[in-house]
């Protein structure tokens, strides 16, 4: 299943210039989501980190994967109209710098849930390298 943007903002409440996804290329479910971020010097945080050396911020590149998780998450009936907050981050590395030009891979998969708790493994790739990744813990609530 691709969801484009409108699909998107019908799922996650996030709005420019804060929707750092521009589509879903394939979703399961409440099980995993894979998105796109295709990367632009045109971004507003390129203004400032850094002038002469843009990159993109890694708290950028960790909301990117929880807003592709929280497609996945949100996208089940039960969580319909509802929002997926940050419960938690572990274990995040970032391995690769992402500069404008770079298309973004988001993987993230959710591993189990405790009731309204969701926790999934998260992975950015630019190319086949892996820039970032993660450990994400997901609340579900009003």
């Amino acid at each position: 299943m691709v969801l484009d943007i409108t699909d998107i903002q019908k799922i996650i409440p996030h709005r420019y210039p804060f929707l750092l996804i521009d589509k879903i290329i394939e979703l399961d479910k409440g099980e995993k989501a894979i998105g796109i971020k295709s990367v632009s010097m045109n971004e507003y945080f390129f203004q400032g980190h850094f002038p002469n050396n843009p990159v993109m911020p890694g708290v950028l590149i960790i909301e990117a994967l929880a807003q592709t998780g929280a497609v996945a998450i949100l996208s089940l009936d039960e969580f319909k109209s509802k929002t997926a907050y940050f419960g938690g981050i572990k274990k995040a590395k970032f391995r690769k710098k992402v500069v404008p030009g770079d298309t973004l891979k988001l993987v993230v998969e959710i591993k189990n849930w405790k009731g309204s708790f969701g926790f999934g493994s998260a992975i950015a790739y630019v190319d086949d390298e892996i820039a970032a990744e993660a450990e994400l813990m997901f609340a579900v609530g009003e």
